[in-house]
């Protein structure tokens, strides 16, 4: 697990942002092109993708429910998360537990606890959910939002 970033690099010092696990799924499995900008950012090292790892354990999970095993098969996807954790990822502490903002869907809560306790720019996710959290978050700091409108740094 790694503690705040020390910018040691560039990457160190980028924005950091919270992707839900079907935001993930439609960026390394589906190769969805609406979500190419910030993949791109990710990418070039303008955006820090962090996560935990229930977050990484719940993506490996979900590959194996039967509506994503009639599209992928399981030990595939599986694998190409792995990779995509791992090289694009930065894994983190669990956010500590917050009460200033609560989700509906307890399966969601650990996204926002992790983006508020790491100060995170952006939570992206399409679950309805999280999104009903949007305006208070911003109050809080952070912008939840879907990825197809939130465009990243530079």
């Amino acid at each position: 697990m790694l503690s705040l970033p020390d910018c040691a690099t560039a990457a160190d010092c980028a924005a950091a942002v919270v992707i839900d696990t079907q935001v993930v799924l439609d960026w390394v499995l589906f190769d969805d092109p609406r979500v190419q900008p910030w993949a791109q950012a990710i990418a070039a090292q303008r955006v820090r993708w962090i996560y935990t790892a229930d977050m990484r354990a719940e993506a490996l999970r979900v590959v194996h429910y039967p509506a994503l095993a009639k599209r992928f098969e399981p030990q595939q996807a599986a694998q190409k998360l792995v990779l995509a954790f791992a090289r694009w990822g930065r894994c983190h502490a669990a956010g500590a537990a917050q009460r200033r903002l609560s989700c509906a869907d307890a399966d969601d809560q650990m996204f926002i606890d992790l983006a508020l306790a790491r100060r995170a720019a952006a939570l992206l996710s399409r679950d309805r959910a999280v999104l009903r959290l949007a305006r208070r978050a911003l109050e809080l700091g952070l912008r939840i939002t879907t990825p197809e409108q939130w465009l990243p740094p530079g």
